[in-house]
């Protein structure tokens, strides 16, 4: 009698669900939005990213208020230790255990490869907004994944097109040796060569190089106009202080920052980065908004925002939009409403997110000022030129993501 009468029920139940164009298997899981934050916290890329970007996320979390309709946002976090085999288990087990529904953050280029896969194995999100590599959203691309902040082939495009554009059309790239690194130097090489310079040597040194002066003194000997560093964090602050001490620049030859951030340009000074040219997703003081989301960054952290902690702000601010505006936290309807929504924040004006997972939006050719025209301890940078979303990256025309070349 009791299953006769359950039956009927259940039938008018998934008829209601169907006929309402709800499914039953959509809304907010385990009634908590749970987000996982994997960064380096304590090597080289920790100042990049690192505590100041989980800073940054709890602030996008406070900002849509601790929940979304009724349901909690949690917070995991972990230290990937730059290491693939700790990001993919940490992943792996934050899915199995703690169901969680999306993972920002992600450092090395190599550490997000490998926990992209376990997203899209298993139908979760990823918001990569510090990995550099533009194989992120090409060859490597899945429908699990976006890729928010900057590219090894935007950061190229810009710098080098704009420094063999001014003269500087000899090259010695000098990279770190992973998959960032590798990423960099193809990009860097592609768009000297196809403004008409020269590439006259390259070597590559490994993640947190601590002795420069081998890679300086190859770099010195080749005689190129520019040297161009393909690394970042650590390694390039190593790069150009040792660059410094052999006199590099003195004898006429100088320095391109491939991958430079305000922390680097903060740490090493203005005498030593003055003039330096690089390209940026974002800068602190480049309009209001922004200025007055970096001053309650700094009252919490007492330093200035990179790009890339701003970045984490902005991309989990549109995550958490596109689930209140879907009511559920279900990876392909999330990422379809984030497709479809323009960014227009603290970060940038009508971005927009393409098919293969990349945030396309106006990027910004910069230099580091004078000691004479810096203005405070953060006032590094002076805006050059803007370079448009269209131009700075990867066309579609000439992907190889495979979400892109099987349309």
């Amino acid at each position: 009698m009791l299953n006769k009468t359950i039956k009927p029920l259940a039938a008018a139940l998934a008829l209601s669900l169907t006929t309402t164009g709800v499914t039953a298997n959509e809304g907010i899981s385990n009634n908590e939005v749970r987000i996982g934050y994997l960064a380096d916290m304590t090597g080289s890329y920790r100042d990049l990213g690192g505590p100041g970007g989980l800073e940054a996320l709890r602030m996008a979390v406070e900002d849509v208020g601790g929940q979304i309709n009724g349901a909690k946002i949690v917070i995991y976090h972990a230290d990937d230790r730059n290491s693939p085999d700790v990001g993919a288990n940490t992943v792996r087990e934050w899915i199995d255990r703690r169901n969680v529904d999306v993972v920002a953050g992600l450092v090395s280029s190599a550490v997000t490869i490998a926990a992209t896969r376990i997203l899209e194995e298993h139908n979760k999100l990823g918001l990569v907004s510090i990995s550099a590599s533009s194989a992120i959203t090409n060859e490597y691309c899945t429908a699990n994944h976006i890729h928010w902040v900057y590219d090894t082939y935007a950061m190229a495009n810009g710098t080098a097109k704009a420094i063999v554009r001014q003269g500087g059309d000899s090259w010695y790239i000098l990279a770190a040796d992973y998959a960032f690194g590798h990423a960099m130097e193809s990009d860097v090489e592609r768009t000297v060569l196809a403004e008409g310079g020269t590439v006259r040597g390259k070597s590559r040194h490994p993640l947190s190089s601590s002795d420069f002066s081998s890679y300086i003194l190859q770099a010195q000997a080749s005689g190129a106009k520019v040297i161009g560093l393909a690394n970042a964090a650590s390694d390039t602050v190593n790069a150009i202080t040792t660059a410094r001490q052999f006199g590099l620049t003195d004898s006429g030859q100088s320095l391109a920052g491939l991958m430079v951030f305000i922390n680097d340009v903060h740490a090493l000074g203005l005498e030593a980065t003055q003039g330096l040219q690089l390209t940026t997703g974002w800068y602190w003081d480049q309009n209001e908004e922004s200025r007055a989301w970096a001053q309650r960054f700094y009252e919490r952290t007492k330093r200035m925002p990179t790009m890339v902690q701003a970045g984490i702000y902005s991309s989990t601010m549109h995550y958490l939009n596109a689930v209140k505006a879907t009511g559920t936290d279900e990876a392909q309807t999330v990422r379809r409403q984030m497709i479809n929504t323009p960014i227009n924040d603290m970060y940038t004006s009508n971005g927009h997110i393409r098919e293969d997972g990349r945030m396309v939006y106006d990027m910004y050719l910069a230099q580091v000022k004078t000691p004479a025209e810096s203005t405070g301890e953060w006032d590094l940078y002076k805006i050059v030129s803007t370079i448009p979303g269209e131009d700075a990256f990867r066309p579609l025309s000439e992907s190889k993501c495979k979400l892109i070349t099987q349309q």
